[in-house]
């Protein structure tokens, strides 16, 4: 039937000349157009209505644009699950594909103390249960800036966070004292992290203890045991264009700024039944 169409679209032959060829009758074809230019008009719908959400998250997956996107088909009756979905994006080449880059952040060869893994067993209920804190890098023409992060582990947010021109540690510090002062957490919050020579230094714990927050650090496999913390920085790189390389730290700030905004209020997440980390910290809060 397509190539039927396709010759009469670039006129080499009548439908008549062609359905007689493939011994088909012209009605079949009639009502293969009609089902091709529904479908045509359907995908034209669908691909707007997706570049319209990826204004804000360009790199936003399928599955959760199927999510955002489900009550929007309905309302305009278009019949498009997730595999259909999946079929029109590839089709327009429009599927996001992952980037993975490695740059490492941690020295954990010092002197310093490091603490055992209090989290290994731990089932997390509520907000402000768990923080879990990373360094991750920003490019810029210059050479590299650095951000730290703190995310609730209960409901993802990050609630704390600093950019900065070198790996010391006064930006963790900033970014501590940013978390402690919007999330305002109850005593028996547990503060997880690598065993980077920024989170074992002697005020970045002074810090946590004074305020009462019990230390947990990786024991063996870094990754694996600060996964949470590893997943957000993938995806504001991947996700937010923040592993594209910015002129200077300023604009590193501004675009970290909107990345963590977006993120936090407007990002669904697989993991918490598709909600964002702003909707299961302050509900549950």
């Amino acid at each position: 039937m397509k190539s039927i169409h396709e010759s009469r679209r670039t006129g080499r032959a009548t439908v008549e000349q062609v359905c007689n060829s493939m011994h088909l009758k012209r009605d079949a074809y009639y009502k293969y157009k009609r089902r091709y230019s529904q479908r045509e008009a359907v995908e034209s719908q669908v691909i707007s209505l997706v570049r319209k959400e990826r204004e804000l998250q360009s790199r936003v997956g399928t599955r959760k644009l199927h999510k955002e996107l489900h009550g929007t088909f309905q309302e305009s009756g278009l019949k498009v699950g997730r595999d259909r979905l999946f079929d029109i994006l590839r089709g327009h080449g429009m599927l996001v594909k992952r980037k993975k880059a490695s740059f490492k952040t941690t020295n954990s060869y010092h002197h310093f103390y490091k603490y055992n893994n209090l989290i290994k067993d731990m089932e997390v209920t509520r907000p402000n249960q768990v923080w879990v804190s990373d360094i991750t890098y920003i490019r810029t023409v210059k050479g590299f800036c650095y951000l730290a992060l703190i995310t609730d582990m209960y409901s993802r947010k990050i609630v704390g966070y600093d950019i900065s021109d070198s790996l010391e540690l006064a930006g963790c510090l900033r970014a501590l004292k940013k978390a402690l002062a919007s999330a305002r957490p109850a005593v028996g919050l547990v503060h997880h992290s690598d065993r980077g020579i920024q989170y074992c230094s002697k005020e970045y714990v002074s810090e946590l203890s004074k305020r009462n927050i019990r230390i947990s650090m990786t024991e063996e496999n870094h990754c694996y045991e600060n996964a949470i913390a590893e997943r957000v920085n993938g995806i504001l790189k991947d996700e937010f264009y923040l592993d594209q390389c910015f002129m200077n730290t300023h604009n590193a700030c501004a675009a970290t700024k909107s990345a963590i905004d977006i993120y936090n209020n407007k990002r669904l997440h697989l993991s918490l039944g598709y909600k964002t980390p702003n909707m299961v910290f302050y509900n549950a809060a």
